[in-house]
Parts: C-alpha cells; sequence; structure tokens
C-alpha cells in the first residue's frame, strides 16, 4: 500500500532486492581473498536499511561500523558543509578495507569529502557504494566505485531515506508528493 504523501513508486520491494544481491554479488567478488578486511561504514541514518540487506547477502567476511554526517541546510537542499556528528575510532584502521555505504548520492561533497578523511585516518583502503545515484545534482567531480541505480532528480523518500525523519520505513523508495516540502 503506497503512503499518502508519496506521488509514485520509483523503486520496489522487489526491485530493491534484486539491486542489492546485484552490488552483493559484485562487492563479495571484489573483496574475496585472505588479504581483504571488509568494513561496512554505514552512514546514519538513511543508510541503515541498506546496509542491513546488504551485509545479509555478502558472502565474504565482513564488519560492519557507523559515522554520522550531515550535509543538508533546509531539509531538501545540501548546505554545502559536511559536519561529522559520530567519527569512525577505530585502532586499527590501516588494517580496513573501508565501504562507505551511502543511500543516495546528491551533490557528491559528502562522500568525496569523506573519502578524503579516511585516507587521512590512515584507513588501508576506502571505497563507495550507493543505493541510489543523482549525477545530475552533482557538484563536486565524484563517481561511487558501487552504484546501485540512477535516478532522476526527484525528493526520494522510504527505503531509509526520509523528509523531516519521516518515512523512512516505507518498503519501497517513492517520489514525496512536492506540496509536502514546498512553502516550509
Amino acid at each position: 500500500m503506497m503512503n499518502k504523501d508519496v506521488a509514485k513508486i520509483m523503486i520496489g520491494e522487489e526491485d530493491l532486492d534484486g539491486i542489492v544481491s546485484r552490488l552483493a554479488e559484485e562487492i563479495s567478488r571484489d573483496y574475496s581473498g585472505d588479504d581483504k578486511r571488509l568494513v561496512l561504514l554505514c552512514i546514519l541514518k538513511g543508510s541503515i536499511v541498506f546496509t542491513g540487506d546488504l551485509m545479509k547477502k555478502l558472502t565474504v567476511p565482513v564488519e560492519i561500523d557507523c559515522m554520522r554526517v550531515s550535509s543538508y541546510g533546509n531539509g531538501t537542499e545540501s548546505g554545502g558543509n559536511v559536519n561529522i556528528l559520530l567519527d569512525l575510532v577505530r585502532p586499527d584502521l590501516d588494517k580496513c578495507d573501508v565501504l562507505i555505504v551511502e543511500d543516495i548520492i546528491d551533490s557528491g561533497r559528502t562522500l568525496a569529502y569523506l573519502v578524503g578523511y579516511l585516507k587521512h585516518k590512515g584507513v588501508k583502503s576506502v571505497k563507495t557504494c550507493t543505493l541510489l545515484d543523482k549525477p545530475s545534482r552533482r557538484v563536486v567531480e565524484f563517481e561511487p566505485d558501487y552504484k546501485g541505480v540512477e535516478i532522476p532528480d526527484e525528493f526520494v523518500i522510504g527505503y531509509g531515506l526520509d523528509y523531516a525523519e519521516m518515512y523512512r520505513a516505507l518498503p519501497y523508495v517513492g517520489i514525496l508528493k512536492p506540496e509536502v516540502y514546498e512553502n516550509k
């Protein structure tokens, strides 16, 4: 059943499962081997659903950790500054192959910043994985290492994505009706 604030379902549950399965196969292939120590770095809060589903489908040993960062200003537009609200603190970063797991790439600022930040902290390697990619919104040069699907410039919610902390629990990715967020 569709939520009353959703204009249209963009990606249904079955399609999401297929996307996550494909990404898990690619990641499992690339991180197999005794020299790899995969750490999924879930970017809270939006990526929590995607990370959980991805982790269950991986066929290689995996650890999980979390960071919380913020780059949104007014709720629908990126503010341009990346603020770290919960940092990654581990004594063994130099042994970790970190895969940043993000729900959506919009401007590219957050992931571009985090890749550099984690390299500076001394991780063994760092790559990125996103469920959704909006390349039309890019303001920095950035291409994810693993990409679920490209989407048009629509405000999407569900499957972990929110507007004002609402709609994260929807089992699909939907387009939020503009009247919900316009004139707020």
